[in-house]
């Protein structure tokens, strides 16, 4: 299978972390990677590492000096167009899958691109719910809202967009039993302590019934969801905003956790961490775990789709 590779930051450890793990990543797919040879030696040069002969380049955008460790306009600017070219490939089913290496914020920002990162492009350029799950086959998390601000989060807890947001998720994944948390400490106590709960309860009966099966258990008490003896019968979970499952995703399972977008016409995964500017180019050596978990991940999310259009 062919997959496009969105090479991230170039000021960043994205580069290191590809030409590091293509040897591993070769074995298993057939990647295509979205920047120029140009860029592509530049970055080589800086870290001191052979380029593959086998590294199949794309090229991308206009070539700029890398600056190690800084967000640049340069650096943003070229980073979004690879990962726009790595979705025209899958649009066009150039690629069966694209895998993104990480980008920056702040250097996305400067270039003017008004998106916080690669899901809400994602969901507006293909006018869908996008949805973000972030984690490992050990423990997934899916977030109702995500690059919200926590003040908002309470106002966009309704039955109907939540119930919406459940049945899409399971359409996805297709798991027998997903947790789904609620917002407040001790899930509301029965409305003592807010009563957004009684909403996620409404919401969660309803997907059950739409899809005559009891899928969605909850909500559930969020300071005890991820305990070992909850994730010994579940590994799909729904939060409620961002940081309620990855601060659990990334205590656990810091360097094997993924980012995966889903309810989209393409198939797109990620690295769960950013450019790393602490460690580019200053041989850190960063982990590739994730990265090559991602490429997995999206191999067998083609598969998966494969099974279910036969």
């Amino acid at each position: 299978m062919k997959i496009a590779i969105s090479i991230g930051d170039l000021n960043g450890v994205g580069v290191e972390i590809a030409l590091k793990a293509h040897k591993k990543v070769k074995s298993i797919c057939n990647p295509v990677y979205m920047i120029s040879k140009q860029m592509l030696k530049q970055s080589s040069d800086l870290l001191h590492i052979k380029i593959p002969k086998d590294f199949n380049c794309f090229e991308v955008g206009e070539n700029f000096k890398i600056i190690p460790s800084q967000a640049t306009k340069e650096s943003g600017k070229y980073s979004f167009l690879s990962f726009q070219k790595a979705i025209n490939l899958a649009q066009t089913k150039e690629v069966d899958a694209i895998v993104t290496l990480p980008i920056n914020k702040e250097a996305w920002s400067k270039t003017g691109v008004d998106f916080k990162g690669h899901t809400d492009f994602l969901a507006e350029h293909f006018n869908k719910e996008a949805i973000m799950m972030i984690g490992c086959e050990k423990l997934f998390c899916a977030f109702y809202t995500h690059h919200i601000p926590l003040k908002d989060v309470a106002k966009k807890i309704k039955k109907e967009p939540l119930k919406n947001f459940l049945i899409n998720f399971y359409n996805q994944v297709k798991e027998e039993k997903i947790g789904v948390l609620g917002l407040n400490p001790h899930a509301g106590d029965n409305g003592v302590i807010g009563d957004e709960e009684k909403e996620i309860k409404k919401a969660i009966k309803e997907a059950n019934e739409s899809l005559m099966e009891q899928v969605f258990v909850g909500p559930l008490v969020p300071d005890t969801a991820f305990t070992p003896h909850l994730r010994k019968n579940l590994n799909y979970f729904v939060c409620m905003y961002h940081d309620q499952g990855l601060i659990a995703v990334k205590s656990l399972f810091f360097d094997e956790s993924i980012n995966v977008s889903l309810n989209l016409p393409i198939i797109r995964v990620s690295v769960d961490h950013g450019s790393a500017y602490d460690i580019a180019y200053k041989d850190k050596n960063p982990s590739t775990k994730s990265y090559i978990n991602a490429v997995k991940e999206a191999l067998r999310l083609v598969q998966k789709h494969k099974k279910y259009l036969i």
